[in-house]
């Protein structure tokens, strides 16, 4: 039986995002960290209320994000799962056939120390995809996916056992 090209899963982006909770240096020196791991210009978010047990107010930058694509996404998603030795949660998959992950110390991806800087927690977004979902997006022409087509949280499971030869903890 041949397999069908279509249903083949990819990596469409990684969201790498790192929520400091609080604005000033510490955001700035968070961005020097997604920057140094992307290469890419970091994005800021804003708070979207105010929280006054966390002493943050409403439109005050709390944290910073970037999205990452192509060879370099799969470089990063490999060096996360490595410090993650290859084992996620079945939690950590979404019913849309995403997943994510939290890596404690940025450090552990192989970015070397600055005091100066001080250590970042960062979490990993892997929005997965196969070909054909562009209908479902597009401006002229939009169409839906079929459910057949559509990924599921199994789906994502299986790639993620076959791709890495991952493994899940309770």
């Amino acid at each position: 039986m041949a397999v069908n090209p279509m249903k083949e899963i990819y990596v469409e982006k990684l969201i790498l995002n790192i929520a400091v909770g609080e604005a000033g240096d510490r955001v700035t020196f968070a961005a020097r960290v997604l920057e140094q791991l992307s290469g890419q210009k970091p994005l800021r978010s804003k708070a979207r209320y105010t929280v006054r047990q966390f002493g943050i107010r409403r439109n005050e930058t709390i944290a910073c994000h970037v999205t990452v694509r192509g060879e370099k996404a799969m470089d990063l998603i490999e060096r996360g799962l490595r410090v993650k030795e290859y084992e996620l949660k079945r939690e950590n998959f979404s019913a849309t056939g995403n997943f994510g992950f939290g890596v404690d110390e940025h450090i552990d991806l192989g970015i070397k120390y600055d005091p100066s800087t001080g250590i970042y927690g960062l979490d990993f977004y892997v929005v997965l995809g196969r070909k054909g979902n562009r209908v479902a997006r597009r401006k002229a022409h939009r169409g839906r996916v079929g459910f057949s087509h559509k990924l599921k949280k199994e789906d994502a499971m299986a790639w993620f056992q076959t791709k890495y030869e991952g493994t899940f903890s309770k």
